[in-house]
């Protein structure tokens, strides 16, 4: 099967676009055509990817037929790890080396680190190109690939250098997550799980109905998943897309999460799994501040345990450790954490006004079940 079975688009003024989400859409080579408006295009992608979708993309690319039209490649190497300064010297080598021109256009084709690496690339190369999301993994369907957000880690902390870019069009194939790592899937359904928890209650209450099935890849099922994550997500960004307010909202649980990947080491803990530590953390808190109960923290729980997903973090960090690396955190403001908490399921909020002494119970002894 090979459709487009559903389309929203991020409402950016004269920067708005399109997010396509369906089946076999790599084999759709019109939808990149729609989005090319120069001679030169360039598909980023990772060692693993490649050997899956390369082809089909690059081949798409040489049947759209555009006159002149040159294409290049590069794969790098796939993981957390590689996503710092050194890896996106690479693309700019390429580029230079293929001669490519301020009207290119950049493929990111893979998961989040290829999509932010790639989108950092096109907002630095000659001061600005365009660039396409293909992401390929759950996670970056639902999360990295729609809003803009490009950037690299640093040793001290996590996405610490990046920009705002947005890309020209976001396109879905759900067949790809076929050969996505049950790993992987768990770590993406955390990113979905957040929208639930900070915006959709209703929506929540349908992913602990089917979230079974999803884990199946049930495709009715996985691709409303993606289609209600991503529409959550478009609308917070055209509120508020340079994270002034409410798209600060999208953080939840990875304050915690970053500290934990930073500790460990990137890509030892899977980006979305650091996240739903974080979030059974959040939630953690939001109940001891009397915001939700403790049952709700046992919903958020048994969801996160349902979706192959850690309840806490990893054992041999302290409450000394996490709060060293909260302190290198994009939201912290004068000296102050701030993070996002639950006031109820469905609603969240910024705040520094939970208390050190409570943050520090959280982060010593979770609440029993």
């Amino acid at each position: 099967m090979t459709s487009v079975q559903h389309t929203l688009t991020v409402e950016l003024g004269n920067r708005s676009y399109p997010i396509y989400i369906g089946s076999g859409l790599l084999q759709q080579s019109q939808l990149l055509h729609q989005h090319i408006t120069g001679k030169q295009v360039m598909v980023v992608t990772n060692s693993t990817v490649a050997p899956l979708y390369l082809k089909t993309v690059l081949d798409g690319l040489q049947s759209l037929q555009i006159s002149g039209l040159q294409v290049d490649s590069l794969v790098l190497e796939d993981g957390e790890q590689h996503k710092h300064l050194d890896t996106v010297s690479l693309i700019f080598d390429h580029l230079l080396q293929q001669r490519h021109n301020r009207t290119t256009t950049l493929i990111a084709l893979g998961g989040g680190v290829i999509g932010d690496m790639t989108g950092y690339a096109a907002a630095a190369y000659q001061r600005g190109v365009n660039f396409i999301q293909i992401p390929t993994t759950l996670l970056s369907q639902v999360d990295s690939s729609v809003g803009g957000k490009t950037g690299v880690n640093h040793p001290l902390g996590k996405n610490m250098i990046g920009a705002f870019h947005q890309p020209q069009c976001v396109i879905i194939d759900t067949h790809t997550l076929q050969t996505l790592p049950a790993r992987e899937l768990s770590a993406g359904l955390a990113e979905v799980i957040k929208y639930g928890l900070i915006a959709e209650p209703d929506f929540f209450t349908w992913l602990e109905q089917n979230i079974d099935q999803l884990r199946q890849l049930a495709h009715h099922l996985i691709s409303q998943a993606i289609y209600q994550s991503c529409e959550c997500k478009a609308a917070i960004v055209a509120a508020d897309e340079r994270e002034h307010g409410q798209r600060a909202l999208l953080n939840f649980g990875h304050t915690f999460g970053h500290a934990i990947e930073t500790e460990m080491g990137y890509g030892n803990w899977l980006h979305g799994e650091a996240v739903g530590a974080g979030m059974a953390m959040a939630a953690d808190l939001s109940c001891r501040l009397g915001w939700i109960s403790h049952q709700q923290v046992q919903r958020i729980k048994n969801l996160l345990q349902a979706s192959g997903l850690p309840l806490w973090g990893p054992d041999q960090m302290d409450v000394e450790t996490y709060l060293k690396h909260m302190q290198v955190d994009k939201k912290v403001t004068d000296g102050t954490i701030r993070l996002i908490l639950l006031q109820q399921l469905g609603e969240a909020i910024v705040t520094s006004d939970f208390g050190s002494d409570l943050l520090q119970q959280t982060l010593d002894q979770p609440l029993a079940g």
